[in-house]
């Protein structure tokens, strides 16, 4: 585990949206301020719903700036899609075909462009439900490398997941395999002085990347949005590129 818990990068680059972070925070100085772009999400139409991808209309974006103290950066990578094929009721499906991964996120949330974070979206009233995709480049083969689920949850969790300022339990950790590739997943919760946020990630390595995806809702909404969670954590998956 030391090469887990001592990865500088690791936590410097899954941090900054693991657990998004309430307006008027002071945690960040004005040098790394966020810079994000809200991308009002489309409603699927008849037309599209045979897998054609969907297109970005100018006037459907609300360009949001937080810290204009550093340009704004536009992380839309153009070979990412979303795409209306195998989709899920109440789900829209995201795949990156250059980055080799795919998965599901509710009907409804919005995608905002995070400096560090290859993909998020998340409720615009329920700003703590949410999920987010990160990659780092790894030399490792195999999650199962690392340690146990239990052991990189852990580190995860405490060093990554959440600010050093929560107290955070892990609640469950499990390991997957899915199509010959092992997935670690983890539950667990996160505490503020004002919020507890119950979420789950789940982590895997393919394409010399090690991909986190984190999920989750405030703990008071949890018995309503668990099961939805779920099925974004489900619907992950790496695939060669």
């Amino acid at each position: 585990m030391a090469s887990l818990q001592n990865s500088p990068t690791l936590h410097q680059t899954l941090f900054h949206n693991s657990f998004p972070q309430k307006h008027g925070s002071s945690r960040f100085s004005r040098r790394e301020s966020i810079s994000f772009i809200v991308k009002a999400a489309q409603v699927p139409s008849q037309s599209n719903s045979t897998g054609s991808l969907s297109q970005d209309r100018p006037g459907r974006r609300q360009v949001i700036a937080i810290g204009s103290t550093t340009p704004l950066v536009f992380l839309f990578n153009q070979h990412s899609y979303s795409f209306a094929a195998e989709n899920k009721k109440g789900y829209l499906p995201v795949l990156d075909k250059k980055d080799g991964y795919q998965f599901l996120y509710p009907f409804g949330w919005q995608e905002v462009v995070i400096e560090g974070q290859d993909k998020v979206f998340k409720d615009v009233i329920e700003p703590l439900e949410s999920v987010s995709v990160n990659m780092i480049p790894t030399g490792k083969q195999d999650i199962r490398e690392f340690g146990s689920p239990q052991q990189v949850g852990e580190t995860l969790i405490k060093k990554v997941l959440a600010p050093p300022t929560q107290k955070t339990k892990i609640i469950e950790a499990t390991e997957q395999d899915i199509d010959g590739k092992a997935y670690y997943r983890f539950e667990f919760i996160a505490q503020a002085p004002n919020y507890t946020r119950h979420a789950l990630s789940t982590v895997s390595i393919g394409n010399g990347k090690f991909y986190t995806l984190t999920t989750g809702a405030n703990e008071r909404r949890w018995g309503k949005m668990k099961d939805r969670l779920q099925t974004v954590i489900d619907s992950f998956k790496i695939f060669n590129v």
